[in-house]
């Protein structure tokens, strides 16, 4: 769509068309579209949030919000762990959980699996300020293969398993099977931790009831916690959480500010009392987690 007045074209994101709703952003410039295997890709400048990169008609990750879903993502299940050695990330083509999870240096391995290696290559080139050189970290092991496939079987296990999908369609439904979260928690350790983003409870209640219900029947313990990113219309965005360590829940901001601490670096959103908060849940997101456990 093209601005009368000014000739600028708007990019429109059409993930809630179906109950009414779109979004558009003001395009001054288009770096780069194109269709690609999987998904149409489009990356642009707006006034507001900066440079964005949208996925089918989906908004994925904006240059100016960026670290507050990459913050709570990554170190949230970190430090409620406490003892990472090994981390998989499944998705997150353009970096963002990568650059957060290479700041816990106690972190001895990261494996990212990205299904589309167009989704990296434009982010390296068009949204370098995402990954902040994360990419060219020695402790990557960088994996371009179906994450739904790659944890199929026996194979390596890591403490925490970050499922940074897109939301449950196209190529990115497969990651919202019970299929995959049970044959990804088969490759969790020991304690080990699973979070997944479950889109925006307040528009798309049915993604997060369906996570937790499956979750409710993989892990021992499972919730989600939430929090707020501009660019995610609709209210505060859900994390699913899913482990069969009942303390890891329940960790004390005393343990979590010990942890930062000693973690060494600083943050935009995440703080130990913001990691405890986000798990306090409003009424209405609760009644969705409680309706899905029974």
């Amino acid at each position: 769509m093209t601005d009368g007045k000014s000739g600028s074209r708007w990019v429109t994101e059409t993930l809630h068309e179906e109950g009414g709703l779109r979004t558009s952003y003001r395009a001054d410039r288009v770096l780069f579209e194109e269709g690609t295997e999987h998904q149409h890709l489009v990356i642009f400048d707006n006034p507001t949030f900066g440079r964005m990169m949208m996925l089918d008609g989906a908004t994925q990750v904006t240059e100016r919000d960026e670290f507050v879903y990459h913050e709570m993502m990554t170190h949230v299940p970190v430090l409620a762990h406490g003892n990472v050695k090994k981390l998989l990330i499944i998705g997150g083509g353009d970096g963002g959980i990568l650059r957060e999870a290479a700041r816990h240096k106690g972190i001895e391995k990261i494996t990212m699996v990205e299904i589309d290696p167009a989704v990296t290559d434009f982010s390296k080139s068009h949204l370098p300020m995402i990954s902040a050189g994360a990419f060219g970290d020695p402790r990557l092991e960088l994996v371009f293969a179906d994450g739904s496939k790659f944890v199929e079987g026996e194979g390596e296990t890591y403490d925490v398993i970050i499922v940074d999908s897109t939301d449950p369609v196209g190529p990115g439904a497969v990651l919202f099977e019970e299929s995959f979260y049970r044959n990804a928690r088969g490759r969790l350790t020991e304690g080990g931790i699973m979070v997944t983003q479950n889109g925006v409870p307040f528009l798309q209640p049915a993604e997060l009831a369906s996570t937790i219900s499956k979750f409710h029947r993989l892990f021992k313990v499972c919730s989600c916690y939430l929090a707020t990113i501009p660019t995610y219309v609709g209210g505060p965005m859900a994390m699913g959480i899913g482990t069969d360590d009942e303390f890891a829940k329940a960790v004390t901001v005393e343990a979590l500010e010990h942890r930062f601490a000693a973690a060494g670096f600083k943050t935009r959103y995440y703080t130990p009392e913001v990691h405890k908060a986000a798990f306090a849940l409003p009424a209405y997101v609760r009644e969705i987690v409680d309706a899905a456990r029974r």
